[in-house]
């Protein structure tokens, strides 16, 4: 029972964080500063350049702090800190109102919720070992995402409904105003999306402090730090020694960040090149996150049946698929072939696509956090999470900063997302060298 419930309490950090990605990265706050802003190339452009500005930080500070908290044991220290700076960072942005809108100040707090959110995501991963035997943590990770999933439907549904106002009719989804009194000529629904999300963060994080306990001991030994960089750095030499798991970090640090490039960019992508409306977005994020959920759970499945690489290889190529489809599908064509003006289907297409970024993107993160379980000595668990953490923000700057730059530079947002396709690529060859058990298998 006391297993059951860490393991739950674990569940309701995905529940309660997912809200970060699904409301203010992708479907709601995103296409709204590019309402705000007016341009979908110059939106697109500055939400690059912010996201990879938040991702050059989160590279240099991760692994040290990664490795920190493997030497200390304060993980849950270092979960109240960076939740503190997810709660801050997400609730700034209400202050992001038309009329007195910065881009720069709403990206440094948008930053800042960001990183907070992703610190504690090392330090809650690292826990995962820790939940169960090795061959039930595929299980446990896809039923995690799935939850996380849910609850990030949940909240999106909400704002939909309750909040996020079409600029047009000032009405929400169900075509009633913004409730609480909510000013709609303010945009005061929508722009309630960075206190929805901070207030539900806080909400649903007690039961993960509730009923998650860091079994290591909490005064960290003398000189902490020093020998924490210290075995960094060693790990870090001996690294090429472990092939497979070198492999796999290197792979993992492409897909995961084309992945992280393609949530980023699709609430701009589909308001700039498809003309959607915020609510049109939500929308079209119910049905992603609908097929997440499924295929996280469908994933965690055949993770324990078939093990996490095959499981890998499927969804990176799905997703690939994905980033070519996207750059091929405009209002005026769909695949090369011409439509006729106002036609439906480059919309339908899109929306099928939404489906399966969905349903591959929650199978490949699952499945990686077991590979990782797989590949890692379990002499040193926490260390190697340390390593997953280092290798999914060492480049995570690298899509929103290509995609940027390739934007800014086509003045194209269609053209502006194809390095996606090329990281993804990469992603898919390196992990053609990572064997499924790990070093120690033949």
């Amino acid at each position: 029972m006391a297993l059951r419930k860490r393991i739950w309490g674990w569940f309701f950090f995905d529940w309660a964080s997912q809200p970060y990605n699904t409301l203010l990265i992708t479907f709601i706050f995103a296409p709204y500063v590019k309402e705000l802003m007016g341009d979908g190339t110059a939106a697109q452009t500055a939400w690059g350049f912010g996201i990879a500005a938040a991702g050059i930080i989160i590279a240099l500070l991760a692994p040290v702090l990664g490795a920190v908290s493997d030497v200390s044991g304060n993980r849950m220290r270092w979960i109240w800190l960076f939740s503190a700076m997810y709660f801050i960072g997400a609730g700034m942005l209400w202050f992001a109102a038309p009329g007195s809108f910065n881009i720069y100040v709403t990206l440094a707090w948008f930053a800042l919720g960001m990183i907070g959110m992703e610190f504690a995501t090392i330090f809650t991963n690292s826990m995962l070992p820790d939940l169960g035997p090795k061959e039930e943590i595929g299980r446990i990770s896809g039923n995690g995402w799935a939850f996380g999933y849910l609850g990030g439907l949940i909240a999106l549904a909400l704002m939909l409904a309750l909040f996020a106002e079409s600029a047009e009719t000032g009405r929400t989804l169900i075509g009633i105003p913004p409730i609480l009194g909510l000013d709609a000529e303010m945009r005061e629904g929508t722009r309630a999306v960075g206190p929805l999300t901070a207030i539900w963060f806080a909400v649903f994080m007690i039961p993960f402090f509730l009923f998650v306990r860091d079994p290591k001991p909490t005064r960290p030994p003398r000189g902490a730090v020093k020998k924490a960089i210290s075995g960094l750095g060693r790990t870090l030499r001996n690294l090429p020694e472990r092939k497979s798991l070198f492999a796999f970090l290197a792979s993992s640090m492409f897909y995961r960040d084309a992945l992280n490039g393609m949530y980023a960019f699709g609430g701009i992508y589909a308001s700039g090149v498809l003309g959607w409306s915020v609510t049109y977005i939500g929308v079209f994020g119910i049905v992603a996150i609908i097929a997440g959920a499924v295929f996280a759970m469908v994933g965690g499945w055949a993770d324990a049946r078939f093990g996490p690489k095959p499981v890998i290889t499927a969804a990176i190529l799905v997703l690939t698929f994905v980033a070519v489809s996207i750059v091929l599908v405009s209002p005026t064509s769909v695949y090369g072939v011409a439509v006729v003006e106002g036609s439906a289907l480059p919309d339908l297409v899109f929306f099928v696509l939404g489906a399966l970024i969905g349903a591959a993107g929650g199978v490949v993160q699952a499945a990686s956090r077991t590979m990782m379980v797989r590949q890692a000595d379990p002499e040193r668990m926490a260390e190697a999470f340390g390593l997953y953490a280092l290798a999914g923000k060492a480049t995570s700057f690298l899509a929103p900063l290509l995609i940027g730059i390739v934007t800014a530079l086509s003045a194209s947002q269609q053209i502006g997302v194809t390095p996606l396709i090329f990281l993804f690529l990469i992603g898919l060859i390196l992990l053609g060298w990572v064997k499924p058990e790990g070093d120690a298998s033949p």
